[in-house]
């Protein structure tokens, strides 16, 4: 089961107690796999769709809120689908109760004036048709909207919270998403996800703490390289005046340095400096072995 599953899963597990919570919820279930009309003469509505939870959670709410007979069913095809649904007398009272003949805002509006009620309309949404990347790999949630004006809607609820929602279109649809870690804990909150914000803070904290190590060894492997090929080019000057007779013509101060390189090749310039007596700062010691090199860079003719 993937990560956006189990988030699923749990969001799905938890029934609101309060009645307007419970008819806020079916009102985000609605908003996105939801149809209302008239069949055979008969008012109708249902939910359709191809995940069991979302569909089991439709049938709860609506037995639990309206105390009412609800029909079931599963279509298979490529892929099993859900229906559920409710008819006649019953179906006009649950359209009345999600005001479903008013205008699409002004009713999400007045279904979801709580902030408690904000968060469950989010979390139905979510169920129907969000998904979230495993935090291991990357940080990205997102709810797709088959129209512009319900993604704009969904994306200034997120935003009400102080999450940072952006949108965009992939092909025919319109996508809300957040990429940043600190408003995905904070959408998982707001849905009562517990379980799976837990899970994505210890996945952060362990991915910080590799990071940070990498960077570490990284930078420690940079010095290392740094020094060695420091040295390197310490040690080929050194031998280039030995090898044509000008060693000989350095001060006493910059021949000591020099032969104490020749000896401690690996030696960084602060050891080095120490050796020396008197000892003599990393500074001191630089200075004398990058005057070495310049006498070897004039003697080339570089």
């Amino acid at each position: 089961m993937s990560f956006s599953q189990d988030v699923k899963q749990e969001i799905a597990s938890h029934i609101p107690l309060s009645r307007h919570c419970r008819i806020a919820e079916l009102s985000g279930l609605y908003f996105l796999c939801g149809e209302s009309g008239v069949r055979e003469g008969v008012d109708s509505i249902s939910f359709h769709t191809e995940n069991i939870e979302v569909a089991r959670l439709c049938f709860t709410l609506l037995k639990k809120t309206f105390n009412i007979t609800v029909n079931a069913c599963v279509k298979r095809s490529k892929l099993l689908s859900y229906a559920v649904g409710v008819f006649g007398r019953d179906a006009e009272n649950v359209k009345e109760t999600l005001k479903i003949s008013e205008d699409i805002n002004r009713s999400i509006k007045l279904l979801t004036e709580k902030d408690c009620c904000r968060r469950v309309f989010l979390s139905g949404v979510f169920l129907v048709s969000g998904s979230m990347n495993d935090p291991e790999r990357s940080y990205h949630l997102e709810i797709v909207c088959e129209d512009e004006g319900r993604a704009e809607l969904l994306r200034e609820m997120i935003c009400s919270f102080g999450i940072e929602a952006r949108s965009a279109v992939r092909k025919k649809y319109h996508v809300i998403y957040v990429k940043e870690g600190d408003g995905i804990v904070d959408m998982l909150n707001i849905m009562d996800a517990n379980r799976a914000l837990l899970s994505m803070e210890n996945t952060r904290v362990l991915k910080d703490m590799r990071n940070r190590v990498n960077r570490s060894v990284n930078c420690e492997t940079a010095n290392i390289k740094k020094t060695v090929g420091a040295a390197v080019r310490q040690i080929n000057d050194i031998e280039f005046l030995m090898e044509t007779g000008n060693f000989k013509e350095l001060d006493e101060g910059l021949k000591q340095i020099a032969l104490l390189r020749l000896e401690n090749k690996e030696a960084t310039l602060t050891e080095l400096g120490e050796m020396l007596n008197p000892p003599v700062g990393k500074s001191g010691v630089n200075h004398r072995l990058r005057k070495i090199s310049d006498i070897a860079g004039m003697i080339r003719g570089i």
